[in-house]
This record gives structure tokens, C-alpha cells and sequence, in this order.
């Protein structure tokens, strides 16, 4: 009689532990969709960074070529 009242035991733990770790997969797929949309975020930050460093630079060209000219007269 003593090993029967083992059994529910066993089978409530094994459904405890699946419950953890189906809590902690849909925590860690929580985590990753958040990583994942902050990192396209910072890419498109970057790619934002690095069209106005395009724009500056190219705009800059002709002021800095005028202002060496003007230093050498």
C-alpha cells in the first residue's frame, strides 16, 4: 500500500517541472524578442548616424578645400 501512495506523488512533481520549464522557455523567448527588436532599432540608429556623417562630410568637402586655398595665399 505505501509504494501507491508514491505514485501521485511522483506525478504531480513531473507536472510541477514541466509547468518550470515551460515558464522559463516562454520567459527566454520573452528576453529574445526583446533583444531582437532592440537591436533593429539600433541598427537603424546607426544607419540614421551614419547618413548624416555621409551628408556632413560631403558637405564639408568644398568648405574645407576653399579654406586651405585661402590659407596658402
Amino acid at each position: 500500500m505505501k509504494i501507491q501512495r508514491l505514485y501521485p506523488a511522483r506525478r504531480n512533481e513531473r507536472g510541477m517541472a514541466t509547468m518550470i520549464f515551460i515558464v522559463l522557455l516562454a520567459i527566454m523567448m520573452i528576453l529574445i524578442m526583446a533583444e531582437s527588436r532592440a537591436l533593429i532599432q539600433l541598427h537603424r540608429e546607426v544607419k540614421f548616424v551614419e547618413q548624416q556623417q555621409i551628408k556632413r562630410l560631403n558637405g564639408s568637402s568644398p568648405n574645407a578645400a576653399g579654406a586651405t586655398t585661402s590659407n596658402t595665399k
